[in-house]
């Protein structure tokens, strides 16, 4: 029976490591111009699905008109994976993990439909529990973006994503820079988001003070994520938050996010595990810039750009 036990957990490490690696499944990014950028900001880029060119449209139409071109990046669309893909880019559970918590998996073999138990298996892909498919395309789509960036040698980029709302002239951010740069200190800080919080579909800012489980990190300083204090009448330091509408991402930030993903791999949505690398300095402004677009149409948890199409 201890050999069988043994036995088990040798082919669950075997599999564990014979995977393709997360970043194998990133995105290039090609065709890209120097029009996509601007003071102190080297890249910006939109994440748009290929099925909603009108989104795009709608955001670029509130950029444009103060000199912002954003770079159009090709959303991974979620839908569209192969269950090869996500059980490559999944958390695959192996011995040192903890489980006994429920989770969701796309099983190899099945017909690509969510099946939910408590974490058990070795060698099997897990993910948060009822976590869609769309999101896990936006989480590639994110560290695509982030690779490519840190490839490119960018120090500092503009991601945003094509539900955004423009508060006041975009423009500041550039100028918001240099102050955070003498706030925090040049180098010191990782990423700056353009809005104070996420805007729920009531209207209301929705504050995140705390991380959830994951079966292969556990953070030291769990109490860390509560933080919130205004650094200066324009910037507060936060430890969590909900969102990634409009991030402006240092190459510290760059570094530090890709180097926790593709060693934890996905698991949560992206704006609840890009918080979670140790010291990561995240900052947001206290007046909104860019934020998200409430009641915005989304595909991450259902594909409805399927019945635009009918």
């Amino acid at each position: 029976m201890k050999v069988l036990k043994w036995c088990v957990i040798l082919l669950a490490f075997g599999c564990f490591f014979c995977e393709a690696k997360l970043q194998d499944h990133f995105k290039k990014i090609e065709n890209k111009s120097d029009i996509h950028k601007i003071r102190n900001i080297d890249f910006i880029y939109m994440i748009n699905l290929d099925q909603r060119p009108e989104k795009f449209e709608m955001s670029i139409e509130q950029l444009h008109p103060f000199g912002i071109y954003p770079y159009r990046f090709s959303a991974v669309n979620g839908w569209e994976l192969s269950l090869e893909t996500i059980n490559d880019v999944g958390v695959k559970y192996s011995p040192g993990m903890e489980g006994g918590f429920m989770a969701t998996s796309y099983l190899l073999g099945g017909d690509l439909k969510p099946h939910h138990e408590i974490i058990k298996n070795y060698g099997q892909t897990y993910f948060c529990h009822c976590l869609a498919r769309g999101t896990i395309g936006i989480a590639l789509s994110h560290l695509s973006i982030l690779q490519d960036a840190y490839d490119s040698g960018y120090e500092t980029i503009w991601i945003m994503e094509d539900d955004i709302e423009v508060v006041r002239d975009p423009r500041i951010v550039s100028d918001l820079i240099d102050k955070l740069d003498l706030v925090a200190g040049k180098g010191k800080w990782d990423v700056l988001f353009t809005d104070r919080d996420f805007i729920s579909n009531s209207g209301e800012y929705t504050p995140c003070y705390g991380a959830a489980k994951r079966p292969n990190f556990h953070p030291k300083r769990p109490n860390s994520y509560e933080m919130r204090r205004k650094v200066s009448p324009d910037f507060r330091t936060i430890g969590a938050r909900f969102g990634a509408t409009s991030m402006i991402v240092r190459r510290s930030g760059m570094k530090k996010i890709l180097d926790f993903m593709t060693t934890h791999n996905i698991y949560l949505p992206y704006d609840m595990d890009f918080y979670l690398p140790e010291g990561i300095k995240l900052y947001t402004v206290l007046n909104d810039v860019v934020t998200n677009k409430v009641k915005a149409i989304s595909d991450n948890g259902v594909p409805r750009y399927l019945k635009k199409n009918q």
